[in-house]
């Protein structure tokens, strides 16, 4: 063997020997900085009932009024309407909105009163919500991307415009799981009158996996109590059940890949517990005649006790541990204005005559309720609507067109500042002007006040960390205690 042989065989030698020991240290280096990092990183894992921070709210109930909801005839007094009433709206006196050409500014029709300790005004229409405005933290400047009523919805309740993402109570299910093993983590409570616009979309768990959509549930949809019969006995009901559990996780150990026959098998499972469980929280007669009254759940006009006992099976949902509660007070537009909805493009005078009392006392005594049974020291109230309406009356009618560009939504109860009036539109209600907020914005706050912050809370789908607030939202610290 020649000398340049030797040496070249001895050189790969030391070469090899080197990089060994190089990358052996390396090895335990990264095994240190792996050590640092996962002692300073949370351990967050979802559907465990963990949080990011400490959480303020253990549960949401989210009151949806769709049909947008008229903030300058409710939440948000406009002198201005009532000094310049019958003139042009300023720079845009030929403006066509959803409906067409608007005619001149309207007024409200109703007076506003101061209420609570700082005398916020409120529409006279509202005296029983009024009472609870010392509790409430007023948006006043949302704004909205659509003006058309089903992705208007659909925004509001999952940070998109367009069908297929979750909703928000579909991220909560998500995050933190259930906290009652025998009820859904996510209830709809869905109107006598029908469902909101673009109906399911608004309650979906989109791309989440099926089990956090949330279940439907209301006075009309009653619950059958599937109870074991007497001619089965409780050993081999028992039986038959560990042999069924035993075959499914059999399939499932042999088929890691069928998730979404797990999540079904899950689903079928949960229904069968809610089935001997959801009855008794159904069951509204077990409510003193005090609590009826107060919600009016007996009253003379059928669609106001409807809602209130809705109201009702919402308060009974949220202490048994179901996180997200969605109550819907009205239903997708029909073509008969006022009748359905807030969507009052006509006669806005006898539609809001008509609705505001199905949802006042009913949603009032809701809060109270919480109040008084200390619930809502732990339960995050949001009401909602897509968007708001025009300070013009909508040309040849006596009613208000859409208006995506000002409106109203509020929060209350766990971690939210009461009393307070955040952002303003114009003077007129046209447009967000004073500290305008996006619905991502509201959900940012809505999940930072749950525990969670809003950009770590993802899902990797179609290429994305998909997450509720989209790439947008910040907290609005101004509202939070």
């Amino acid at each position: 063997m020649s000398i340049s042989r030797i040496e070249l065989t001895e050189l790969t030698r030391r070469r090899f020997l080197g990089n060994v020991y190089t990358g052996l240290g390396g090895i335990g280096l990264l095994h240190l900085f792996r050590g640092a990092a996962s002692a300073e990183e949370p351990s967050w894992q979802a559907g465990r009932g963990q949080t990011h921070h400490p959480a303020k709210a253990k549960r949401v109930l989210q009151v949806f009024c769709p049909g947008a909801a008229s903030a300058m005839d409710l939440w948000e007094h406009k002198p201005a309407l009532d000094k310049y009433h019958g003139q042009p709206l300023p720079g845009e006196e030929n403006f066509v909105s959803f409906q067409g050409k608007n005619g001149n500014l309207m007024k409200s029709p109703w007076p506003f009163a101061p209420a609570g300790e700082r005398g916020k005004p409120i529409s006279t229409l509202l005296p029983h919500m009024a009472r609870h405005v010392d509790d409430i933290a007023f948006l006043h400047a949302m704004h909205s991307k659509t003006n058309t009523h089903g992705p208007g919805c659909v925004f509001m309740n999952t940070g998109h415009p367009t069908e297929g993402f979750p909703s928000a109570g579909a991220w909560l299910s998500y995050a933190l799981g259930s906290e009652n093993e025998n009820l859904p983590a996510y209830v709809a409570i869905t109107d006598i009158r029908g469902e909101p616009p673009n109906g399911k979309a608004n309650w979906s768990n989109g791309f989440l996996p099926a089990r956090h959509q949330a279940i439907m549930m209301s006075d009309q949809r009653p619950i059958r109590n599937l109870a074991r019969p007497n001619s089965i006995s409780k050993s081999a009901e028992a039986d038959s059940r560990r042999l069924l559990t035993q075959l499914n996780e059999r399939f499932a150990a042999a088929n890691p890949a069928e998730s979404e026959l797990q999540a079904r098998v899950s689903a079928y499972e949960l229904a069968a517990r809610m089935q001997l469980s959801a009855p008794e929280v159904s069951d509204l007669s077990r409510e003193s005649a005090e609590v009826h009254q107060m919600y009016g759940t007996q009253g003379e006009n059928p669609l106001q006790a409807a809602y209130a006992r809705n109201c009702l099976l919402a308060r009974r949902l949220l202490e048994r541990g179901v996180r997200y509660v969605n109550l819907y007070c009205a239903s997708r537009a029909s073509g008969v204005d006022g009748l359905l909805n807030w969507d009052a493009h006509k006669t806005l005078k006898p539609d809001y005559e008509r609705h505001c009392p199905i949802f006042d006392q009913p949603t009032s005594a809701l809060l109270t309720d919480l109040k008084q049974s200390g619930l809502l020291d732990d339960t995050l109230v949001l009401w909602t609507t897509e968007f708001g309406r025009m300070p013009t009356h909508q040309s040849g009618t006596a009613g208000r067109d859409h208006n995506p560009d000002g409106f109203t939504c509020w929060m209350m109860g766990a971690g939210v500042r009461g009393g307070v009036s955040y952002g303003a539109t114009d003077d007129f209600g046209r447009r967000a002007e004073v500290n305008p907020t996006t619905v991502w914005d509201f959900y940012a706050t809505v999940l930072h006040l749950l525990g969670f912050d809003h950009e770590q809370l993802t899902w990797y789908y179609n290429g994305l960390n998909r997450r509720l607030t989209d790439v947008h939202g910040r907290l609005i610290e101004e509202i939070v205690t």
